[in-house]
């Protein structure tokens, strides 16, 4: 997640993630269906038929975290190696960017076993979907928390933020594992995708494209207090957002379809 796009990229697909879950927890709660199952569409037999049938959003992480991949390894320069033998000592290289990689592959393996229960088993196992997902969580915080070693200022600061907002999601996916039909828990995941994802996306303006036109400095005690109110505003919007979600869902699901 180095540079610019390392930072829109992903925080774009977890927002987007988060989007998906609010539209699903505010289609069941109002229309009294149950969370972890989206109904199908009735069978046709025509010649789209089957397609109508497959859930998709498997297959869109996996293609999200082939994508990440990509630009992964297009913005690594010279040759991606991991050790590098010079007069006989063994230098791990690449740091970030193989912590990059495993974060990007924890969300390739999850939407692998979303696409096998969903699809391919004879009958969803919604526990093995939220396994993976947790499971990719908990990699990701404790590489979130290696991440910040080498950071200070502004930059240190923006991610232990980030972190946070992580914390609290793995605690969530974590206990949706034993209550895993609880709204109460599927609005805050959904709440914390998003806000995570933003926040991403906010640190790549403020390190690499500040909307200002001024660099952040990172020895400015004013311009580090105002990362936390940043992340405040941002917590702030996404709730509202959140509101505005449930009333269009509201009045499409009772006044259009």
């Amino acid at each position: 997640m180095g540079g610019f796009e390392g930072h829109l990229y992903p925080g774009l697909s977890l927002f987007f993630y988060g989007l998906y879950h609010a539209r699903l927890l505010f289609r069941a709660l109002i229309c009294n269906h149950p969370i972890q199952y989206v109904p199908r569409r009735p069978w046709s037999k025509g010649r789209w038929a089957r397609l109508q049938q497959i859930y998709y959003v498997g297959l869109v992480k996996i293609l999200s975290a082939c994508i990440l991949v990509a630009q992964e390894l297009h913005s690594v320069p010279g040759h991606f190696v991991l050790i590098s033998k010079i007069y006989h000592q063994r230098n791990f290289l690449y740091r970030k960017q193989w912590q990059h990689l495993t974060i990007y592959m924890t969300f390739f393996l999850s939407g692998c076993v979303d696409v096998v229960s969903q699809n391919l088993l004879p009958q969803r196992c919604a526990a093995l979907e939220q396994g993976a997902q947790a499971l990719g969580m908990s990699l990701l915080l404790l590489l979130m928390v290696s991440h910040m070693q080498d950071s200070e200022g502004v930059e240190l600061q923006s991610h232990v933020l980030l972190t946070q907002a992580v914390f609290l999601l793995t605690l969530v996916v974590i206990a949706e594992l034993l209550a895993p039909n609880m709204p109460q828990l599927w609005l805050m995941k959904a709440f914390l995708y998003m806000m995570t994802g933003t926040w991403l996306i906010q640190i790549g303006f403020m390190l690499y494209k500040p909307i200002s036109g001024y660099k952040w400095m990172d020895d400015d005690k004013n311009d580090i207090m105002f990362v936390t109110t940043f992340f405040c505003w941002h917590v702030a919007f996404i709730a509202m957002f959140m509101i505005w979600i449930y009333g269009f869902s509201f009045w499409w699901y009772c006044y259009i379809c």
